[in-house]
C-alpha cells in the first residue's frame, strides 16, 4: 500500500492489573490505512479495539511498535508535536457523544477550531456548513440536552470533522442508538466521510454496517486479521 495515512506496525500494549500480573491486550497488531479508505474494525468486547484506536490517535503510547501518521513516525515525537498532529489530523467519535452540555451544537463545533487557531468567523462558518451537511441547520442553537440521541451523535460527527482531519477514528459510533436510528446516523457518517475523502477506521459490532465499508479487519488475540 503506497503512502498510507496511518500505519501501525507491531503494536504491543500491556496493562498491569495488580497481583494477578499483566494483561497483554495487543500482541504485534499491524495495519495500514490508505488515503480515502474506510476500514471496519470488528472485535468482541474486551478485545482491545478502544486501546488500538487510542494508540492510533496518539491518545496513548504503545509498549512496542510504531505509529505513523501521514508518513511521520510519532513514537519519538515530543508531547507538543503529538498534540499538534492529533489536533490537526485526527478526528474522534465515540459511542457516547461527549458534547459539552453548557454549549450549543454550533459552539461545540466552533470550540475545537478556536483551539486550533481559527478565527471566530471562520469557525462559525465551517460549523454551520457541517451542521447543514448532516441536516441539523435548524438545531444549531440547541444545547445537547434538547437534542435526540441521533442528533447528538450527528453533532459529535461534525465536531470530529471541525478541523478537517485526514483521519477519522470512530469507536462504536452508533452503538448507543436503537437499530433504526443507528442505521440512519451511520449513513450520515459514511456520506460525510465519503464526501470529504478522508480515511476512517470505524469500530463496530454490526456486521451489516461493516460490510458497507471498503475493507474489514478483525482484532483477535491481540492481532489484526483480514475478514
Amino acid at each position: 500500500m503506497s503512502d498510507p495515512i496511518l500505519r501501525l506496525s507491531g503494536i504491543e500494549k500491556v496493562y498491569k492489573r495488580g497481583k494477578p500480573g499483566e494483561v497483554q491486550v495487543l500482541r504485534g497488531a499491524s495495519l495500514s490505512i490508505a488515503r480515502g479508505e474506510v476500514v471496519a474494525l470488528v472485535a468482541p468486547s474486551g478485545a482491545g479495539k478502544s486501546t488500538l484506536l487510542h494508540i492510533a490517535g496518539l491518545l496513548d503510547q504503545p509498549d512496542a511498535g510504531t505509529v505513523e501518521i501521514g508518513g511521520e513516525a510519532m513514537q519519538d515525537r515530543s508531547d507538543r508535536r503529538r498534540t499538534a498532529v492529533r489536533r490537526a489530523d485526527v478526528g474522534f467519535v465515540y459511542q457516547f457523544h461527549h458534547l459539552l452540555p453548557e454549549f450549543t451544537a454550533l459552539e461545540n463545533i466552533v470550540l475545537p477550531q478556536l483551539a486550533n487557531g481559527a478565527s471566530r468567523a471562520e469557525a462559525e462558518a465551517r460549523a454551520k456548513g457541517l451542521l447543514d451537511s448532516v441536516g441539523l441547520s435548524d438545531r444549531a442553537d440547541h444545547r445537547p440536552a434538547a437534542l435526540s440521541g441521533g442528533e447528538q451523535q450527528r453533532v459529535a460527527f461534525c465536531r470530529a470533522m471541525a478541523n478537517a482531519p485526514r483521519l477519522l477514528l470512530a469507536d462504536e459510533p452508533t452503538g448507543n442508538l436503537d437499530p433504526e436510528t443507528s442505521e440512519r446516523v451511520f449513513a450520515v457518517l459514511l456520506d460525510l466521510v465519503r464526501d470529504t475523502g478522508l480515511s476512517a477506521v470505524i469500530a463496530t459490532h454490526n456486521l451489516e454496517l461493516a460490510a458497507r465499508m471498503d475493507r474489514r479487519v478483525r482484532l483477535e488475540a491481540g492481532k489484526l486479521h483480514p475478514v
